[in-house]
Parts: C-alpha cells; sequence; structure tokens
C-alpha cells in the first residue's frame, strides 16, 4: 500500500504544480486582452476604372461614416497622376439565402480633391497620403508620410470633410523628421515610410466634445532601427488629445514592436490602426510582401501600462526597461487560402445581420495593372 500512497502523493504534487505554472499566465491573458475572433466572410476586387478624370487605385486607408452609411478612402498618389484625393463609398453588404454575407459591388459616388493653407491643390511629390480617420466634427484626419527625398516633411493634417481644405496640423516630434546639421546623427522617418496608421477614437458624435486620435510611423526611425527583442523592429505609437478649445496636445508615446518577419520577406511593417470601442484596445494591422509573396496579420493590441517613450529621442540597444503595448494575434491572413494583395487599409463597418460587428480591409494596388485593388470582409465578434 505504501508505493501507492506515495504515487498518488506526488501524482497529486505534479497535478498542483502544474496548475500553479500555468493557470495564471492563461488567466492573466484573459484579463488582459477582450474574448475576439475575426472570421473571414467575402472577397471583392473593384475591376480598373476612372472617376472624375482620376485613376482608381492606391487605396492605401479607409474609414467609415455611421451617419451616412458610406466610406471613405484614401489614394496615396503624390499628386502625380491627379491631384491628391479621397473618394466616397458606397459598399452595401448582403447576407444571401444561403447564409453567405458578402460584398457584391462598390460604388464610387465621390471624390473630394485635397487643399493645401492656400486653397490649391497639393503639387506634385508634396504629399504622400497614407492614412485616414473621420473626426466628430465633420472633418477628416489624414496623415502623410512625406518625401523624404525632397525633403517634404511628414505631417498629420485635419481636412474639411467636403471641400478637401486643410484647417490645421498636429505637432510632430522633432525625433520623427529628418536631421538637417552636417554635424548631427541621421535621424527621423525614412523615405515612404512614416505615418501610415491613423485612428480616431471618439466617445461622442458632439462636435465640440474632446476626442483621441492615435498614429505610428510605418517602420523604425532611422536612429531606431537597431536589432531588439530577437528581430523585433520598434516603432513609436502616438497619442494626441483634440478638442474645440486650444491646440492638439501630444499626450504620451509609447513602443509597439513590430511581428519578426517570415522567411523570404523582403519588408514589414504597420499599416493600419483601429481604436475599439474600448477604451484602451485596438486592432493593428501588419503588412509583409517578399518573395513568396503579401501576407498580413491582425493583432488585438491593448495599452497595458505601457512606458511613455517621449522624452527618449532614441530607443536602441536593450529595451527591457520599457514596457511596450501589449498585442495578440487575431489572425493571419494567409492562412485564409486566398491571394493577398498589398493590404494596407482597414476599418469597422455597419452591424452585420447577425449583429456581429463588421470588418473590412482594402489593398493598394500600386497602380500596377498586375495587382488588383481587394476589398476584404470579416466578421468581428465575441470568442
Amino acid at each position: 500500500m505504501k508505493p501507492i500512497f506515495v504515487f498518488v502523493i506526488h501524482l497529486i504534487l505534479m497535478i498542483f504544480l502544474s496548475s500553479c505554472g500555468t493557470e495564471p499566465q492563461v488567466m492573466a491573458e484573459q484579463r488582459l486582452f477582450k474574448p475576439i475572433k475575426i472570421e473571414f466572410l467575402s472577397e471583392y476586387q473593384l475591376p480598373k476604372q476612372t472617376f472624375a478624370q482620376t485613376p482608381i487605385g492606391g487605396l492605401s486607408a479607409l474609414t467609415y461614416d455611421r451617419q451616412k452609411n458610406r466610406f471613405y478612402a484614401l489614394s496615396d498618389d503624390r499628386s502625380r497622376q491627379a491631384p491628391a484625393r479621397f473618394y466616397t463609398l458606397k459598399i452595401p453588404i448582403t447576407t444571401k439565402e444561403d447564409g453567405q454575407t458578402r460584398i457584391d459591388t462598390v460604388t464610387i459616388e465621390e471624390v473630394t480633391l485635397l487643399k493645401d493653407s492656400s486653397g490649391q491643390n497639393y503639387k506634385s511629390q508634396t504629399i504622400d497620403p497614407e492614412g485616414i480617420a473621420l473626426s466628430p466634427r465633420n472633418t477628416v484626419f489624414i496623415a502623410s508620410e512625406g518625401v523624404i527625398q525632397r525633403q517634404i516633411l511628414p505631417f498629420i493634417g485635419e481636412f474639411d470633410l467636403k471641400n478637401g481644405l486643410i484647417r490645421d496640423k498636429l505637432p510632430i516630434p522633432p525625433y520623427f523628421l529628418p536631421e538637417e546639421a552636417a554635424n548631427e546623427s541621421p535621424r527621423g522617418v525614412e523615405e515612404n515610410l512614416g505615418f501610415e496608421s491613423l485612428t480616431i477614437s471618439a466617445s461622442s458624435t458632439v462636435k465640440d466634445d474632446p476626442f483621441r486620435l492615435f498614429t505610428a510611423n510605418e517602420y523604425s526611425l532611422i536612429q531606431d532601427t537597431a536589432e531588439t527583442n530577437q528581430g523585433q523592429k520598434p516603432v513609436r505609437w502616438l497619442h494626441y488629445g483634440i478638442d474645440s478649445i486650444g491646440t492638439p496636445v501630444l499626450i504620451s508615446e509609447h513602443l509597439y514592436l513590430l511581428d519578426e518577419p517570415p522567411k523570404g520577406a523582403i519588408f514589414n511593417g504597420l499599416t493600419e490602426l483601429i481604436a475599439l470601442p474600448q477604451e484602451s484596445y485596438w486592432l493593428s494591422l501588419e503588412r509583409t510582401f517578399g518573395l513568396f509573396g503579401n501576407g498580413a496579420k491582425i493583432f488585438q493590441v491593448v495599452n497595458a501600462n505601457a512606458s511613455d517613450i517621449s522624452n527618449r529621442s532614441s530607443i536602441t540597444g536593450d529595451l527591457t526597461d520599457i514596457n511596450p503595448l501589449q498585442k495578440k494575434l487575431l489572425l493571419n491572413l494567409s492562412d485564409l487560402n486566398i491571394e493577398l494583395d498589398n493590404l494596407e487599409g482597414m476599418t469597422l463597418g455597419p452591424r452585420l445581420s447577425d449583429g456581429s460587428q463588421s470588418l473590412i480591409l482594402v489593398s493598394d494596388d500600386n497602380f500596377n495593372s498586375s495587382q488588383v485593388t481587394q476589398f476584404l470582409l470579416f466578421s468581428l465578434k465575441k470568442d
């Protein structure tokens, strides 16, 4: 009986110790992240076309106007093929008798040309529009990566939704901007790797109520490009506060770590953010391309006491003293078994027939005849 008794005691201890080692970790993750999942529903490819003498293409960002049930899609044309612009889209989502929910068509309804402070269209190579977010005060905020090779600086501007005229610009930390002094080390965003993502968190639709805006550089700043965390590259996540009184304020800045790129990838970067209804929760879109084609991943992101790095102009080397934003993979789009294009835009759309939240992604075809403008429809629901 004694050997059996000892065996039972050892077994109990093993179970107890095992549970002590794993359960707290699982419980912590359950408390940290929201129980949500993403389900793929359908794909729609927009035919090549022109609208109001502008080529439809380069759709790099997407935002949804719930009151009008319309979408605004930003083209990243640097005013080379036509003036810098965004489009108003109608994207009906239907559920068929067989239960399949899909996008059957995308209709271009209007084009709005962006105008500088003098009321003129942006000249060629003076803007690189990449991110768009609808605000409660009948404006859109647009992020431009700048054209660094031509000394055109990146910016985030607020534009009138109706006439496209710029109203204001947000303050950008100086270490995001190229260093011009000859005796200084290189710094700032790299060419075509600046502000690609943009999202707004607003608790009210009243135009005078304050709201928050979030953006991040697509890839590491020049001074932040050292290898960290097993190949994960650091990017800077900016948090602005905006209201009707006073100028916009940069509230904080946090560290976001890109996933290590897959085998064969030539580049990976953060291309889009979405603020979820719950404060301090977001979705992020990371895009890759390389020898094996395009790839993309969607993450849930949460601010769990992330460190404020706004006082650090450089974040190379050992980052163990920085608490980054936490993220959890929700979907690797490479697992969908469909050919992915250059996915850059993402937005929450209308509620679906089953009550779940729609999520729509769009690809930038780079005005390339061999690429497509791809709309992907997903359902975002509780897991």
